[in-house]
């Protein structure tokens, strides 16, 4: 890889992440670490805003931009493929969402880029999901995003019934099927619930904050 791909490929791993450490850096570059330390360094004499230090993280400064990149043959079609294989299976506002950034995208484009893009022959015919699905998981996604707690009635696969409060973290699709990683009060631990299984959702009022054992980082370690 070219030093100014790797660059590049730097700023963009910074800017994803609240803050990254040079071990991860390293290991998404494939270089190491002291690697990292040295384009950092390059990059911040350059006038990029990245904030932190080794043995600590990185981070960048809130508005810092690039300017408009444009996409390979490669790259586009790369795009139009996630765009096609997902949109039957997002809730109605995102997989519209995901439409219209398609679109603008291939609008800027080099002709023969997004003519590569738009005559790709790779399709997923999967019919969509139904519009109560389409709606819980839209519930569910904005409630983890806005951290708001949710009152789940939920049936479990014993055919069991239960009303539960819980902490919103995360949506997961597993194929068919999309499930509800969240925080329940009722069993005070983590747990997965179908987003085809819950017979009720209701968003309450009550925000919550980040608490220790409770975050989404702590389920991914926990199941680690």
């Amino acid at each position: 890889m070219r030093r100014a791909d790797r660059l590049f490929q730097l700023v963009q791993l910074i800017r994803g992440r609240r803050l990254s450490t040079a071990d991860y850096l390293a290991a998404r570059l494939e270089v190491s670490p002291r690697t990292v330390y040295r384009d950092v360094a390059a990059l911040q004499a350059q006038g990029v805003p990245i904030e932190g230090e080794a043995g600590v993280g990185y981070r960048m400064k809130a508005g810092f931009d690039l300017a408009p990149l444009m996409f390979g043959k490669r790259e586009a079609q790369a795009l139009v493929a996630a765009i096609r294989m997902s949109e039957p299976s997002l809730d109605s506002g995102l997989a519209e969402a995901a439409e219209m950034a398609l679109g603008k995208i291939l609008a800027v484009l080099p002709a023969d880029a997004r003519a590569a893009a738009e005559s790709l022959a790779l399709f997923a015919p999967l019919s969509r999901i139904t519009p109560e699905l389409s709606e819980r998981l839209a519930l569910a996604r904005q409630a983890t995003e806005s951290r708001h707690k949710l009152r789940l009635g939920y049936l479990s696969l014993e055919g069991e019934h239960s009303d539960r409060i819980v902490r919103p973290l995360a949506c997961f699709f597993w194929g068919p099927v999309w499930t509800l990683a969240a925080w329940c009060e009722l069993r005070e631990d983590f747990r997965s619930f179908r987003v085809d299984r819950i017979e009720s959702l209701e968003v309450l009022e009550v925000r919550f904050r980040d608490e220790a054992g409770k975050t989404l980082a702590d389920m991914n370690r926990d199941r680690g």
